[in-house]
């Protein structure tokens, strides 16, 4: 397993990016790394004009600004608090709320806090959506607890599903083990995926799995009739009926995901809405596809949000 890497703290947030100045400087140098693309004519060789604090298309003279292309466009909000939200949402295992966020920041207005930190979730979801997993897979479904409007409550009645509740897909790569002295098997997860369900039927299912897998994984899942598709799509499909054996097994590890996402949504949140539930699932999943980054989680997130997708 590897090391715990040492995470940032406020001291030494402070000290890298203690002003504006410190942070727009820092983020144009991480785009320079990213590299910019002309809007107007694609080509990706500018000049930087210090004055303007934007890009100069070599090619056609076409300009963009530093935040321009990024999730800060059109934003109001200064670099330094949205590094400052960055680094909260970097550094705690739990999460913030926006409305905790807009609080520790000291901000009057919560309608921005509120955008930006979805803007981040989103951020979030786009750069774990880059890659897929592979091998062993645990497949499985939880019930999320959401807000439910009324006329939500009103279908529920009519017989169109659970009201205050959301069915979430979640996917969890492992691997097994063998320790060579006790001769005990176990399996240890990697990476995780967790997507929001618009309904049971299979061809969402099927979609999942065709974006979320590579072809020659080996899934493991219950006997639910949703999952009939499954085995044309991945190299193996092996089901097993589900009891207590399943769920502390053969898909330890989805369960395990479940109940502490259920658990850290209950404890940090007030009411999450249905719409965005997928929102706060991408930052519980890239946090913890990323749980021994350390000080570069902080990294990592300001390089997602300025690959904008």
């Amino acid at each position: 397993m590897p090391k715990a890497v040492k995470t940032m703290n406020i001291f030494s947030f402070s000290a890298h990016f203690g002003d504006e100045e410190a942070c727009r400087y820092h983020f144009k140098e991480q785009r320079d790394k990213e590299g910019v693309s002309c809007k107007k004519c694609g080509n990706e060789d500018h000049y930087w004009k210090q004055d303007k604090w934007s890009y100069e298309c070599k090619c056609c003279k076409f300009r963009t600004s530093l935040r321009s292309g990024t999730i800060m466009q059109s934003s109001k909000l200064s670099f330094l608090i949205w590094y400052k939200t960055i680094f909260l949402m970097s550094t705690t295992k739990k999460g913030f709320s926006a409305k905790e966020i807009q609080r520790q920041l000291g901000l009057k207005r919560y309608e921005p806090v509120w955008s930006m930190v979805h803007k981040l979730r989103k951020a979030m979801g786009d750069r774990d959506s880059r890659y897929t997993l592979e091998g062993m897979i645990e497949f499985d479904e939880g019930y999320f607890t959401v807000e439910s409007s009324e006329v939500e409550k009103q279908k529920a009645k009519r017989g169109r599903g659970a009201a205050g509740k959301q069915n979430v897909a979640v996917l969890a790569e492992s691997t097994p083990l063998e320790d060579l002295e006790t001769k005990t098997k176990s399996n240890q997860v990697r990476y995780f995926k967790a997507k929001v369900l618009k309904s049971h039927e299979s061809e969402h299912v099927n979609d999942l799995i065709s974006e979320s897998l590579e072809e020659k994984s080996i899934v493991f899942s219950d006997k639910s009739t949703s999952y009939i598709d499954i085995a044309d799509l991945v190299e193996l499909h092996i089901t097993e009926k589900s009891d207590k054996e399943t769920t502390t097994d053969t898909l330890k590890w989805v369960h395990i995901f479940i109940s502490n996402a259920k658990r850290n949504f209950l404890g940090n949140y007030h009411k999450i809405k249905g719409k965005y539930l997928q929102l706060y699932l991408n930052e519980f999943v890239y946090k913890l596809n990323r749980r021994y980054f350390g000080e570069k989680l902080f990294d990592r997130l300001i390089v997602a949000s300025i690959m904008k997708t």
